[in-house]
């Protein structure tokens, strides 16, 4: 699942190919608001929070999530697309551009009047407005739930996502499974959570290691290979408050208590 700092690049990308430009066509289709048409408006920006995008378009705002498998491609006119057209969501073209939207796991239109309404539950955003003392109230207000579900409720904080839950736990020595109660300076993984992501923001390749050629990530997706620290090999499992909502996760068990 693309994580806030993919989101944060697409609206970045996108604000800065389409922002001032009127729209010349509007094909989206989202069964629900297939009528809609917004040619001659004008889009006024896109920005992403946390997990989300929203482009604003005169009086309106499409709001999407990219959830498992979407993206935003912009092209110009007559270059070919990296994904078929069976995918494509929305189409949104200017003069210059299409910024085609793949495969958008969420994809609606609202009154700009309305905007707040689709992101009201989000926490502080951590490429946004980001408040770490009100994230950090938010995780403690729930001391028994497990900090590696904490991470990923967007209701505590916006814009994580399981690379960073598990690079997260790892770079602080604890186990996703640990109580947020049980974790030791709970203020500085708030910390480091937005260094992170925030020192991310505008590369193509993340990495948590420092390392941009290298290994670029301590733990995610390293089942069996050897820590890089101590050399016990990673181990992995799922997490989730449900039997549905299950995700992967990758510790050392040597390094996190």
């Amino acid at each position: 699942m693309p994580e806030g700092d993919t989101v944060y690049r697409s609206a970045k990308n996108l604000n800065a190919a389409l922002a001032g430009q009127v729209l010349t066509r509007c094909d989206i289709r989202v069964p629900a608001f297939a009528t809609v048409d917004l040619t001659g408006e004008t889009i006024e920006g896109v920005a992403s929070r946390g997990k989300h995008l929203l482009m604003h378009v005169g009086e309106y705002t499409l709001h999407s999530h990219l959830k498992m498998e979407g993206s935003w491609h912009l092209y110009r006119h007559g270059s070919k697309w990296l994904r078929p057209e069976f995918q494509a969501r929305a189409i949104l073209g200017t003069a210059e551009f299409l910024a085609v939207g793949f495969d958008l796991g969420e994809f609606e239109v609202v009154r700009r009047d309305d905007d707040d309404s689709v992101v009201a539950c989000l926490g502080p955003d951590l490429l946004g407005d980001w408040q770490p003392e009100r994230a950090l109230a938010n995780l403690r207000a729930n001391p028994e739930r497990e900090i590696g579900l904490a991470l990923l409720d967007q209701r505590n904080l916006a814009g994580l996502g399981n690379v960073y839950r598990a690079e997260l736990c790892f770079l602080r020595g604890v186990l996703p499974r640990r109580p947020v109660g049980e974790v030791p300076e709970l203020d500085k993984m708030v910390e480091l959570a937005w260094r992170l992501i925030d020192a991310n923001k505008d590369r193509a390749q993340r990495t948590t290691t420092g390392q941009l050629n290298g290994q670029r990530l301590w733990v995610y997706g390293r089942t069996g290979k050897p820590c890089l620290r101590c050399g016990t090999p990673i181990q992995h499992g799922e997490l989730g408050d449900t039997a549905l909502t299950q995700r992967d996760v990758w510790w050392c068990p040597n390094c996190q208590v």
